[in-house]
């Protein structure tokens, strides 16, 4: 097995990821939870899947590649940063087709596989790149500011549509409207 395979297995692991992530706070509703999977509908708490997902593969992404001895750089920070990019990606991309059109289940759930795809192909070139220097100490910093943002936005979010669940009509975990 070499790095383009364990990416081509990523994808698809990531993906399945994405759709177990998006009921478990709902399954197992806990402070702890709230901070990693979508405690709502919103745009935002969604971004919460696409960079746990990673994150959380990262684990058996990791496994694969030392059980195959693939030789890699940078693992660390490109777990911070390919799911970042994801999501500006998303965001980019998403924004105006739902101001534009609104909700669509299968816009949402295609463009969200075609960015776990451009994901792995940066995690790929990043992982072949040299060394970075601070590498592990940035990805690891990375990772938990962006947890503290999660966790900080899902208990006092900004009162935006991107924040806004319209199923429920609240924002955050427990900021209704009415």
């Amino acid at each position: 097995m070499n790095l383009k395979t364990v990416k081509i297995i990523g994808v698809f692991a990531i993906f399945s990821l994405c759709f177990l992530f998006h009921f478990l706070y709902d399954w197992l509703p806990n402070s702890l939870f709230s901070i990693f999977f979508p405690v709502n509908e919103s745009i935002w708490e969604h971004m919460k899947l696409i960079f746990s997902s990673y994150v959380f593969y990262g684990i058996f992404d990791y496994l694969l590649i030392k059980k195959n001895n693939i030789k890699y750089n940078n693992f660390l920070i490109q777990l911070f940063l390919v799911p970042i990019i994801g999501i500006i990606l998303y965001l980019i991309v998403f924004i105006p087709i739902y101001n534009k059109i609104g909700e669509n289940m299968i816009i949402s759930i295609g463009l969200l596989f075609i960015i776990i795809i451009i994901e792995q192909i940066i995690s790929y070139f990043i992982l072949q790149s040299k060394e970075i220097k601070y590498q592990n100490f940035i990805g690891i910093i990375g990772i938990i500011l962006v947890y503290i943002i999660f966790g900080y936005l899902t208990y006092r979010p900004i009162e935006n549509y991107i924040f806004y669940d319209t199923a429920k009509d609240k924002y955050g975990i427990n900021i209704y409207v009415k």
